[in-house]
């Protein structure tokens, strides 16, 4: 056993399962060895002297030998290439053959006095293996090595100083008080290794969390709390402590309960996997990617299950919202699972990481999921192509509101600079022609249409790009738009500091070109502006009291601006009845 604890800690996915003769065999001998155990200490004279009632502790005796011997054979069946089963079986003949000192013929009582202390290492072995039978760090494998070495080789120590009896046949000298030292020693350090081992498994919850399922929580539980009850009674027995055959007896009761949780947990697996029938039906309609993903969490019993699509055009993943989702695995707490179809990959699982224990579990919730799966990948697809179109919309407004930036400043910076300069040039010509009436007057004018030049040019530098926007604000700029407008404007604007310049251009331009269109086709008396921000968005609402019959869908306008709002992931609605006005109202995010 100690050498077992140097393999290296690999997987092994596929191995070949222990033939059912040998099964047989060691399951026969388990039932013999635990028969054998009740005679063995009943008819002990040191089980009716000192140690407490002889049939209690004949019968926890063979109950650990058979359930665990039992136990390990399931364990080996269903999972081969663990050496969970093989380390349970090999525990459960330790405890036998430490029955054997009740004999008092001589060999038996030679072995089963110097493997006295091999059961509580091997128990110590076995709750630190689970599940897959291997050690997971070197201080593991250290701690379980030296472990084995004191167990056997401080009691072989021990056993040559005497003091066990005249059928010891390995007593080399009669030193008693020495013994009794070498054996105190050897107690107190296997219960400091079953310490360790406590906290072994403490260290690992605090890592891991607490287990998903209730039926592993409970089997570590009682792992932890059989090394406590063992490091009791070696303590006890070696510093003379009171009540030590019940103490014993307790710390038998608690090692065979690790048994039964591990059955529990093995019924608790089977019914998860009762549960993939249910899966069938549910996945029998056709469901979302949100909802299968709630299936798939539900039959795996792993609420914190994340389903990931692989999505081919894109070359990434996705969750299911189409957005992208990064599957490097940080989490020490989960486990990712890949699924894929005809070789091609779907989607990938991530879960808690104590699923991994029950590979047929994840395998039949896959397989029953695999064309529920296809279909869900092709709905994320699409939702990632609409997501990428959305984002190439909103590129495109970007654009060309940059590209409208550039042409304000250029015509702002250019064109309008050189009328100006050019009109000043007009007037101290007109100064210096002061005499002449005639080029006075056609100075006159040419300096009229250069004003008339620069006012359009103007007109048409704020409808490229409103710098009144850029420059003071929404609040400002709509103030503005109210003051020119052709109908008398109603104006309420509740908004505080600035917004994103994306969201005060959209706004700018929605209330602009619909003021525009009210002074021209409306027909009203009124209207009524309103802009406000409320829960991470602004609205903005436009009002007439004309005569309403405005189309979204053919006007241009309109189509246009709800191009612009929807591009920033808003909404544009309009309500336009005959003879009943016209409402525009938009709702943008600005968080």
């Amino acid at each position: 056993m100690a050498t077992s604890a140097f393999a290296p800690d690999f997987t092994v996915d596929v191995a070949r399962a222990p033939r059912p003769l040998l099964l047989f065999a060691l399951a026969l001998a388990g039932g013999a060895a635990a028969a054998a155990s009740l005679p063995l200490v009943l008819t002990s004279d040191a089980a009716s002297g000192g140690i407490g009632e002889p049939l209690v502790l004949a019968l926890l005796s063979s109950w650990i030998t058979i359930a665990y011997v039992l136990c390990g054979l399931i364990a080996w069946l269903r999972r081969p290439a663990s050496r969970f089963g093989p380390l349970m079986i090999a525990a459960g003949f330790a405890s036998f053959l430490t029955d054997l000192s009740w004999i008092t013929s001589d060999v038996p009582f030679t072995i089963g006095h110097a493997l006295d202390l091999l059961p509580p290492v091997l128990f110590l072995h076995v709750f630190l293996a689970y599940p897959s039978g291997r050690l997971r760090s070197h201080f593991e494998r250290g701690l379980i090595v030296t472990a084995y070495s004191t167990a056997i080789g401080l009691q072989l120590v021990g056993m040559a100083l005497g003091g066990f009896g005249p059928h010891n046949l390995l007593e080399i000298a009669s030193d008693s008080g020495a013994g009794l030292a070498v054996m105190r020693l050897q107690l107190a350090a296997v219960s400091a290794f079953c310490l360790c081992g406590v906290g072994i498994l403490a260290a690992r919850r605090r890592r891991a969390g607490r287990p998903l399922r209730r039926s592993l929580a409970l089997l570590i539980d009682v792992f932890a709390l059989g090394l406590v009850m063992i490091a009791f009674l070696l303590l006890s027995y070696a510093f003379g402590g009171p009540a030590v055959a019940e103490i014993r007896w307790a710390t038998f009761a608690t090692l065979g309960i690790a048994p039964v949780a591990f059955l529990i947990g093995l019924l608790h697996d089977r019914l998860a996997r009762s549960a993939v029938g249910e899966l069938f039906l549910e996945l029998r309609a056709d469901s979302g990617p949100a909802d299968l993903r709630d299936a798939l969490a539900r039959a795996l019993r792993d609420p914190s299950l994340t389903l990931a699509y692989w999505l081919p055009e894109f070359g990434s993943y996705a969750d299911h919202e189409g957005q992208p989702l990064e599957l490097t695995n940080s989490d020490t707490r989960r486990a990712m699972r890949l699924i894929d179809r005809d070789g091609a990959p779907v989607a990938a699982l991530l879960h808690d990481r104590a699923l991994s224990d029950e590979p047929e579990l994840l395998a039949a919730v896959t397989a029953a999921a695999g064309i529920a799966l296809e279909n869900a990948r092709l709905n994320v697809e699409l939702r990632a192509r609409v997501e990428e179109l959305r984002g190439s919309r909103a590129r495109i407004v970007e654009a060309g509101h940059r590209e409208r930036q550039r042409l304000e400043r250029n015509l702002h910076d250019g064109a309008q600079h050189r009328l100006v300069a050019l009109s000043l040039q007009l007037s101290l010509l007109e100064e210096q022609l002061a005499g002449d009436s005639s080029a006075t007057g056609q100075l006159e004018q040419a300096r009229g249409e250069i004003e008339t030049s620069l006012e359009e040019l103007r007109a048409i530098a704020q409808g490229i790009h409103p710098a009144v926007v850029s420059g003071h604000g929404l609040a400002v700029a709509v103030e503005q738009l109210a003051a020119r407008a052709l109908v008398p404007v109603c104006l309420r604007v509740e908004i505080e500091g600035r917004l994103p310049e994306a969201v005060e251009v959209a706004a700018y331009y929605l209330i602009s070109e619909t003021l525009a269109n009210v002074g021209k086709y409306a027909q009203a008396s009124l209207a009524t502006v309103e802009v406000a921000r409320n829960d991470g968005q602004i609205w903005v609402e436009v009002i007439d009291d004309g005569i309403g019959g405005a189309d979204s869908e053919r006007g241009s306008g309109l189509r246009g601006l709800a191009d612009r709002v929807e591009a920033l992931g808003g909404r544009l609605r309009v309500w336009s009845p005959r003879d009943g006005g016209t409402r525009v109202r938009a709702e943008i995010p600005c968080a």
